[in-house]
């Protein structure tokens, strides 16, 4: 079988848990290829792999967002546009659920029209004047002219990417990456997979609502683009997977058909920790850790803050900051800068490390993010029999107290942003290390019962063949149905 794997923002150009789950599928699946498209924000990622690409990707694609797809020639003219198309474009900026159908056709069918050439004309013209009569009636003209046109050409231009041949079309995320494989699909034929991480069109709210270059008066519109361009995916795609019951409540609510959401948890590999000892029951000093990236969304200021805190108590504390801090140079400087003016010793950069030679040096692994998803550091370090604290975001309270599984707690949810908190969390965990092994035990016994790789590519091998098996005619019948609803 030959899958077709869309990817955004990360592998193969960034370290993480999402690039470290698709290096997981496409390697342990050797019996299937896969053909990749990686969407990118810059061109100058271009080439600059942080993953061996595994011998069974048989084709590579890289597109980025700051640069044109395909030929720019405009020299014949083009055709007015249709009521649909014009409908369907003014139903995208104005935020509802567009028909793509004919935005596939205009700008990524047979005789595509070029993006600049649109942007540039009167048809363009009269869909920023729509909107100016309608909800942008306070809004500046030039500033909404400026504004639909850098939101419009990203995804124009991603819809003019030739199809790759491939039996299914699979795409980790919604956005961008989505929209792509609802065009594959649409023109291919062929079934289309979705599978969200965190989910799309909350984290793009969130970062829109804190974002400095977006005006007050803007904000909305681009949140209605995005949701926009997520329920693209939610309609086309025949599954819908999430990795916890939580995200997969939020799928519905972001219009997911409930028929189609089903939960497929992260897995991880258990026997590469099998060698690490249990915790030192004897007494010893505290030897705190995080495996992260130092990046602003894992929130590593509010981390150092609160172990300045534990140092009050725990004079003897140490804490091992494992991954790298290369992604994010002006955000590592200031995490520097800050453990300078709080004069807090013993924190350590590690950089990039092997997991499994540092685990057995640590007591506890913690996170303070302030998103994700199903964190795999977090199955790592219980399948290491390791307790955790975490801040309650995605899926970390299901990770570490079960879902009434009865297995108890695996450490401590702690609130986001909140030094005393997270500080208060370790510290009461930590009281003995018969404290720490119990809870250590408890999260081992979870990673076994509901976390392990087998079982998650199990059944990624089973929706691939459930969606293979649908036959082309039920595919084209679903696209029937939703450009007519």
């Amino acid at each position: 079988m030959k899958i077709c794997l869309i990817v955004e923002g990360c592998y193969p150009y960034v370290v993480g848990g999402v690039s470290a789950w698709v290096q997981m599928l496409i390697r342990q699946m050797p019996e299937h290829q896969f053909a990749l498209v990686s969407i990118g924000a810059q061109s100058n990622q271009r080439g600059q792999f942080r993953y061996e690409i595994p011998s069974n990707v048989t084709e590579l694609r890289e597109y980025f967002l700051d640069e044109p797809i395909g030929s720019t020639d405009f020299s014949s003219p083009a055709q007015p546009l249709t009521q649909a198309q014009r409908q369907a474009l003014l139903d995208l900026v104005q935020g509802t659920a567009p028909d793509w159908v004919p935005l596939f056709e205009l700008f990524g069918g047979d005789h595509p029209r070029p993006v600049q050439d649109f942007l540039m004309s009167a048809d363009f013209l009269a869909l920023v004047q729509s909107l100016a009569e309608s909800s942008g009636r306070n809004v500046p003209f030039k500033d909404l002219f400026w504004t639909l046109r850098s939101m419009l050409l990203p995804a124009l231009e991603l819809l003019r990417c030739p199809v790759p041949e491939a039996d299914v079309y699979h795409t980790v995320a919604t956005g961008y990456a989505g929209l792509l494989g609802a065009k594959f699909s649409y023109f291919a034929r062929k079934p289309f997979l979705v599978t969200e991480h965190g989910i799309y069109t909350r984290e793009r709210e969130e970062e829109i609502l804190k974002a400095d270059w977006v005006p007050g008066y803007f904000k909305p519109t681009w949140i209605g683009y995005f949701r926009a361009l997520s329920q693209a995916a939610y309609r086309q795609a025949s599954t819908i997977v999430s990795l916890f019951r939580g995200a997969r409540e939020l799928q519905i609510s972001l219009g997911a058909d409930e028929q189609k959401c089903r939960v497929i948890p992260n897995g991880i590999d258990i026997s590469r920790f099998a060698a690490i000892p249990p915790l030192d029951p004897a007494p010893h000093p505290l030897h705190i850790g995080a495996v992260l990236r130092i990046v602003p969304i894992k929130d590593v200021k509010t981390m150092i803050y609160s172990f300045h805190r534990i140092k009050s108590a725990r004079p003897d504390a140490t804490l091992d900051l494992i991954g790298p801090y290369d992604e994010d140079p002006d955000y590592y400087r200031e995490c520097q800068d800050l453990i300078r003016r709080l004069d807090c010793k013993d924190i350590r950069f590690v950089g990039r490390a092997d997991v499994t030679r540092w685990l057995p040096k640590l007591d506890l692994v913690i996170l303070t993010s302030i998103s994700e998803g199903q964190p795999f550091v977090l199955l790592e370090a219980m399948a290491a029999h390791r307790p955790v604290v975490a801040t309650n975001v995605g899926s970390c309270r299901e990770i570490i107290e079960g879902a009434d599984d009865g297995l108890g707690p695996a450490g401590r949810v702690v609130p986001v942003m909140s030094p005393a908190a997270i500080a208060e969390g370790i510290l009461a965990i930590s009281r003995s290390p018969e404290q720490l092994r119990a809870l250590a035990e408890n999260g081992y016994r979870r990673v076994v019962r509901f976390y392990q790789d087998k079982d998650f590519l199990a059944a990624y091998r089973a929706l691939y063949q459930e969606a293979v098996r649908k036959p082309d005619r039920e595919v084209a019948r679903s696209w029937q149905a939703s450009a007519l609803g």
